[in-house]
Parts: C-alpha cells; sequence; structure tokens
C-alpha cells in the first residue's frame, strides 16, 4: 500500500481483513500504521520507485495500490509494472484524468460527457480576456496538480481576475502553467467511485464529504473534514445513471486513445437542475470518502483489485457491500487548513471495534514509540450503523476518547442526513 495518509490507512486495514492476505506493508506509513491489524508501515517514500520495487521483490509482493495521485501522475505504476508487479492505479497516462485539468475536459467532451462549460489559458492575457468576454465570474482551477489547493469558485468578477492573477504568480509551481475557467453549476455535490479493469468497472457507493472548515460549511475549503456514505442524493437509479452517462463513456473515451486504465475513477458529481455533471475526475479515492467506504465493504475487495490490476474484473467474485450507513469525522491540527503544529502527543482510549475505527493520517511515531501530530489532517473516527443518526453518535462518541492539543473539528458533520 503506497502512500501514508488516512486514506491509505483506511486501505491497508480493509485489505489486511480480506481472507488469504497474509501481510498488508505500507510505505511509508503513518504514527498508526503499525496499530492496524495485520499491517505494517515501511519506511520506503512514495516517490522512490527503486525503493518500492524493491521492497516488493523481497517480499514476493502479490498486489500493489498506489494511493495518492502525485505518484501516479509521475508514473510510480508504470514503473512496477515494469518489474512484474500488479499493480491497482493508473499508469501516468491514465492520471492526467486528474493531472490536467484540460486534459480531463477534453476527454469529457469528446465522450460526450457531461460537464461544465470551460475556456483553458496558458497566459493571463487570453484568460482574462475569456472572463471579460463571458461577463461574469468563473470557477478559475490551476490545470495540474495542487493539493486540493489550485481551485476558485468566484462570486465577483473582481475575485476572478485575482484569482486568474494568483494561478500565474508562480504559488502553484508547474500547477499554474495554464488554467481553465469554466462555468459555475448549481446543486448537491456527491462523489462515485468506479473499479475499473481497463475494459469493465465496479461502482460503489456514493459518498459525500464536506469540505469547508467552519460549521454550517463556512470557511476555507480543506481536504475534507469528514463524509457519509451511502449519500441517498443519489439512489440506485441515480448510481446506474451515473454509470450510463459518466463513467463508461469516460472508460471507453480512455480505451479509445490506447490508455488501459486499471485503478480507481473517482468522479466529483453537481447534481444540478438538468441532471448530474462532473465537476472533476481523480485518479484514486478521495480522502475522507475512502475512510467512509472501506468499512462497508466486503472481504472480497483484495480479490478485486487484484482482478483490476490483472485486468480480470469478470474473473472476480462480487463485491460485497453491508447494510447501514458509515460515518466520519476528521479530527484536524490546530490552525488548518493553514499553517499547524506538529509534534504534539496524540492520547487515545478509544479502542476499535467491529463498527469503530480510528485511521490515522497526519501522525508519525517519536523513538519513544508515541504517536505525535504531524499535518494539518491528523486521524479520522469512522463508526457504521443501521441509521445515520447512530453512526454519527459512535463517531463522535469515539472521538471524545481521542485528545491532542489543539484538537479541531466540526460537530455538524452529515448534518444533510442527521435528524438530530
Amino acid at each position: 500500500m503506497v502512500g501514508g495518509g488516512g486514506r491509505e490507512s483506511s486501505l491497508g486495514w480493509a485489505l489486511a481483513r480480506c481472507p488469504g492476505v497474509e501481510q498488508v506493508w505500507i510505505a511509508p506509513g503513518n504514527g498508526g500504521s503499525d496499530d492496524l491489524p495485520g499491517c505494517r508501515s515501511l519506511a520506503i517514500a512514495e516517490n522512490d520507485p527503486d525503493g518500492l520495487a524493491a521492497a516488493c521483490r523481497e517480499r514476493a509482493v502479490e498486489l500493489v495500490v498506489v494511493g495518492p495521485e502525485a505518484p501516479l501522475a509521475a508514473g510510480l505504476a508504470d514503473r512496477l509494472r515494469a518489474e512484474g508487479l500488479a499493480v491497482f492505479g493508473p499508469g501516468a497516462d491514465g492520471a492526467r484524468l486528474e493531472a490536467s485539468k484540460q486534459w480531463a475536459k477534453a476527454l469529457m467532451v469528446e465522450a460526450g460527457v457531461p460537464t461544465a462549460g470551460y475556456w483553458a489559458a496558458a497566459d493571463p492575457a487570453t484568460a482574462l480576456e475569456a472572463l471579460e468576454r463571458h461577463g461574469r465570474p468563473l470557477v478559475v482551477k490551476a490545470d495540474g496538480l495542487a493539493a486540493g489547493k489550485g481551485v476558485t469558485v468566484a462570486e465577483t468578477m473582481e475575485e476572478a481576475r485575482a484569482a486568474i492573477e494568483e494561478v500565474f504568480s508562480g504559488r502553484f509551481g508547474a500547477a499554474g502553467a495554464s488554467l481553465v475557467l469554466e462555468e459555475k453549476l448549481s446543486g448537491p455535490e456527491v462523489s462515485v467511485f468506479a473499479l475499473c479493469d481497463g475494459q469493465r468497472l465496479v461502482l460503489l457507493p456514493p459518498a459525500q464529504d464536506h469540505k469547508r472548515i467552519g460549521e454550517g460549511d463556512t470557511g476555507p475549503n480543506t481536504g475534507g473534514m469528514g463524509a457519509y456514505a451511502p449519500a441517498p442524493l443519489l439512489d440506485a437509479a441515480g448510481l446506474e445513471r451515473a454509470r450510463l452517462e459518466v463513467l463508461e463513456p469516460t472508460l471507453a473515451a480512455l480505451r479509445a486513445r490506447g490508455i488501459d486504465y486499471r485503478g480507481v475513477i473517482y468522479a466529483g458529481l453537481m447534481l444540478t437542475a438538468e441532471g448530474p455533471r462532473v465537476i472533476e475526475f481523480n485518479c484514486r479515492f478521495g480522502d475522507p470518502e475512502c475512510e467512509t467506504l472501506m468499512p462497508l465493504l466486503g472481504p472480497e475487495l483484495a480479490r478485486v483489485l487484484q482482478a483490476c490490476a490483472f485486468g480480470e474484473l469478470d474473473q472476480a467474485p462480487a463485491l460485497s457491500i453491508a447494510a447501514g450507513c458509515s460515518a466520519c469525522v476528521i479530527a484536524a491540527a490546530a490552525g488548518y487548513p493553514g499553517m499547524v503544529r506538529s509534534g504534539d502527543p496524540i492520547r487515545s482510549t478509544l479502542v476499535p471495534g467491529e463498527n469503530l475505527q480510528l485511521f490515522h493520517a497526519g501522525s508519525r511515531r517519536d523513538p519513544d514509540g508515541s504517536a505525535v501530530t504531524a499535518g494539518g489532517r491528523v486521524l479520522a473516527v469512522v463508526a457504521q450503523a443501521d441509521d445515520f443518526d447512530a453512526a454519527f453518535a459512535q463517531a463522535y462518541g469515539g472521538l471524545a476518547q481521542v485528545h491532542f492539543e489543539g484538537i479541531t473539528y466540526r460537530r455538524d458533520i452529515g448534518h444533510q442526513v442527521r435528524r438530530r
């Protein structure tokens, strides 16, 4: 399992529960990786392909799952496949679905996938001219990977102009060499994930996350402060519509470009009055949606991901989905999503159980073995129950048993589906 965040913690935990899995190695992991049953951390960076390949050969690894987008965009999956390893994660060509918004928008137009109108620009003058020609605020997106920080949903023309200047100012490095302007859409957002083997796909339950730092969905955007699944915004018919109108045409368009996409396609959808529209594609699981979804997935998960890696999804067992609801709340460090302090001890009396999980994200182990904070989003508490009220009550009850200096979390995660 390549990566060291909460997403990779939950994936490692879920894979370790699957029959036939002897050991899950998480590289580099975090301060909680070694506490997950069946998991061990490996001190190898996600951008060290030679080290990862050697570790896989030494341990006779039978499946590699690449969690984050940056190593995928850099070609890690290609490098490991060249070593003869089975990899769940697209090559650099497929990862452009996330690594270049302009490329992804062109693919959507080619495939007939419903999305917002857009204009691409490689310099400020072209971008500003397109903005003025449109005559109203647009969404401004740095073209490349900007760690979730390169998007501005402008409310005024002045804000849109400032966002354009910011993208080309160099703040986002190579990600800001060009940008995409998009028409603003309106409606609730929902995340849909498809496991792909290059030819076929399997859909997971839809999820919804909370990006804003403040209660009532206020304040700056974050990487995600919590999530829940299955999101009732998208019923079985809505999910099937997403399959037919978005995911299958996208996979077909990738094939038409000669791309053998073996990994997860994450479609961020906005449910507009005219139907679902793609806001963005990602080439990996969302975070914290992944932490929310993993406890709902059945023991076939490892075989299904391995079948995707082999291009043999038609030979995999059906992936079972647990009934009920899953709720996730993120505990962040003080100051997040701005400057945060690291090194504060994490104290926990939470005892994980069948329906309660603790996944570390931004943490590390000190030499004395104690876990300390080491990032913005420090950990996730996840719980499952028959209904969302009970699931969130259990998640918040678990979170009350975890402490570190400056702990910050929203108390209204799931307000859309909670009755109390």
